[in-house]
């Protein structure tokens, strides 16, 4: 294979080993360059999970692929790897990134927080490989963004506004683009981003590597893989629309207008971290927070229409444990990684299964063990219908 100045660059191998998690494989059995390999020890990261061996060892060999797994499956560092190695591989072989503006990996991303958890998975790994990432997030500063991209970098991580802003300007340009990774390509979508998805897929290069990663296969996910990743290979793994292994579901009937009585009960169980809890409406959601607030309770809110800095800086607050609880709709039901959540409580069920899913997502992350309760009404039906009993049991 030949790089976009003619020179040869070399691909890495496939590893050899199963590609279900039967025999797990390490991650000292990939064919990664020893900086990474370094940096993954040192961090501790040994076994892969079925995802990554599925669709890792493919995006080393630079194929394309679409992916469809579960939340928490490990994902993030499913690209993050192979970006760095092949990015890195370039730069060993004497063809550095020498203009400005011109990153060769783009990964992009529907929402601020999201990017900045992808980000920080990047710069975990650059230590060693002193390859450069910058961010261009909703939310930003306009000229922030301009700064982030006016220099010599690698990889570029980006909410699609934001992007097709400085593409439009021409302060951006991806003519040398490696790598296009789409995170989370179905709330891309539900956000209403296709047509900046596409624009940006058709302005990469065709020989372009490219990457969708998915929780879900809907109806405009299969049409989006059909118009810009008709070539990739398609993964899917063995729990994806299921809940993993590690989790713990309990489903506990609260007669009409007992639900405050009835989560009261709840948070006065003991739990081994923090605790998520989702409402279905903005409203929903603040009353519940004045509840908790004047029953003593230590909570802040995550939610839609609300100052971004403050809904930022409440997540803060959350992600380094200062406060136990979060309260959120189902804007924080995706993206959201935050180790130490050990409980999701539904105050409120979603209509929807692959809400649900998502919800229960934001624990028993990792392989890390994770409890759900569900405060279940008759109006719930469909959905538990829908669910199955699946494990859970009922209080």
């Amino acid at each position: 294979m030949r790089d976009r100045n003619g020179n040869t660059a070399a691909v890495p191998q496939a590893v050899s080993g199963p590609t279900a998690p039967g025999a797990p494989i390490r991650f000292a059995d990939l064919p990664l360059l020893s900086s990474l390999h370094e940096s993954l020890t040192a961090q501790g990261l040994d076994t892969l999970t079925e995802v990554q061996v599925r669709a890792l060892p493919l995006l080393l060999q630079r194929r394309s692929v679409s992916v469809i797994a579960e939340t928490g499956s490990g994902k993030t560092l499913t690209y993050v790897l192979p970006v760095l190695d092949r990015l890195k591989r370039l730069e060993d072989e004497g063809n550095p990134v020498t203009t400005e503006s011109e990153p060769r990996a783009l990964v992009i991303v529907p929402t601020r927080e999201l990017g900045e958890q992808v980000a920080r998975v990047f710069k975990r790994f650059t230590h060693d490989t002193r390859l450069r990432v910058r961010s261009v997030l909703g939310g930003q500063k306009m000229r922030v963004n301009r700064e982030s991209v006016a220099g010599v970098f690698e990889v570029l991580v980006a909410t699609p506004g934001r992007l097709e802003r400085l593409v439009q300007s021409d302060a951006l340009q991806l003519a040398a683009m490696r790598m296009l990774v789409l995170d989370e390509a179905d709330q891309l979508l539900d956000l209403g981003f296709a047509p900046t998805v596409l624009a940006i897929a058709r302005a990469v290069p065709s020989v372009c590597q490219r990457a969708l990663f998915s929780a879900t296969m809907s109806p405009a996910v299969e049409a989006l893989v059909a118009r810009a990743f008709s070539d990739a290979e398609q993964v899917t793994t063995s729990q994806s629309r299921r809940t993993v292994a590690t989790l713990q579901t309990r489903h506990l009937s609260v007669p009409d207008g007992q639900r405050a009585a009835a989560l009261a009960g709840v948070l006065a169980e003991p739990v081994a971290g923090s605790t998520m809890l989702f409402a279905n409406t903005r409203a929903q959601c603040d009353g519940i927070a004045s509840w908790l607030r004047a029953q003593g309770w230590l909570c802040v809110v995550h939610r839609g229409e609300m100052d971004p800095v403050e809904r930022r800086r409440n997540l803060q607050a959350f992600r380094e444990g200062r406060v136990p609880l979060l309260l959120t709709t189902d804007m924080g039901s995706r993206g959201l990684d935050i180790p130490q959540v050990a409980r999701v409580i539904n105050v409120h069920l979603p209509q929807d299964l692959e809400n649900y899913l998502h919800r229960v997502g934001r624990t028993a992350r990792g392989g890390r063990d994770g409890l759900v309760v569900n405060l279940v009404t008759p109006r719930d039906a469909p959905l538990l219908a829908r669910l199955g009993d699946g494990g859970a049991r009922r209080g």
